[in-house]
């Protein structure tokens, strides 16, 4: 059996439960709507944000591992350039002492080959000097936060006219000049060591560039599925909560109005 009462409205008490709970819905809508976000504070959904805030962290380190791998490419490109035009001047020194090697090559004429062929081996110091080739030199990069394998490292021979064995060459005579041949072509060797060396770690982090920026793609669509709002599903949700905001009120007003009925029984 029904009950009229004009102290408590039960139905009135009912429709406004239920615009707060539309009122909450369509609040959320709102928001994530308008910051795009599915996960705005920590209670929308306190698993996914730790989850997000994992992958977010995740991304930050790979992404300042790809700007270190970058730079370091960059001082290898340095120090693979300056060896680039060691070998070049390895290969006049060793025009030079060919030409003096010669037997018809006079020995006013040596000395004078002699002067460039110092000069050439000062350069050389010069250069390596340059480029921080002149001492061996640990190379370690920072690439990512993975257990014991986030490092890209190699040691770089130092080179210079000592360490390539040429610093007290001289071909004023026909017979150093000679001997001076077969020395400048074990230096090639050498420095192609060192070239190989630098080389080897220029490959290894072009591929942790790559692989680098492969996982912050992969992680930033990981977070995104959990932290981003479905934009299609939040708008649908606001239509709905618009459409229950709208009736509910209509209803309240109905069931604020309905106790007015009762006073036709004291009539």
């Amino acid at each position: 059996m029904a009950s009229f009462s004009v102290v408590t409205n039960i139905a009135s008490v009912n429709a406004q439960a239920n615009l707060y709970q539309t009122n909450q819905g369509l609040n959320l809508a709102l928001t994530r709507l308008s910051s795009g976000l599915r996960i705005n504070n920590s209670g929308d959904d306190a698993a996914g944000l730790a989850v997000a805030n994992g992958y977010r962290s995740d991304i930050a380190v790979l992404q300042q591992g790809v700007q270190n791998a970058n730079d370091g490419l960059s001082t290898l490109q340095i120090k693979d350039g300056a060896l680039n035009n060691i070998s070049t001047l390895l290969d006049r020194l060793s025009t030079l002492a060919t030409q003096a090697a010669s037997g018809g090559t006079t020995n006013a004429s040596r000395t004078i080959l002699n002067q460039e062929f110092q000069d050439v081996l000062s350069e050389i110091n010069r250069e390596s000097a340059v480029a921080n080739l002149n001492a061996a030199s640990g190379f370690s990069v920072f690439v990512s936060n993975s257990s014991g394998n986030g490092v890209v490292a190699g040691t770089i021979s130092a080179i210079s006219t000592s360490t390539l064995g040429i610093s007290s060459l001289s071909i004023t005579a026909q017979g150093a000049a000679s001997t001076a041949v077969s020395t400048i072509r074990a230096a090639i060797d050498i420095l192609g060591t060192s070239q190989g060396t630098i080389g080897d770690l220029e490959n290894r982090l072009n591929f942790a560039i790559a692989l680098g920026n492969s996982q912050i793609t992969n992680n930033t669509a990981a977070e995104s599925r959990i932290r981003d709002a479905n934009i299609a599903q939040e708008s649908a949700a606001l239509t709905k909560y618009n459409i229950l905001n709208q009736s509910g009120i209509a209803a309240l007003a109905q069931a604020n109005n309905s106790t007015s009925a009762i006073l036709a029984l004291l009539r």
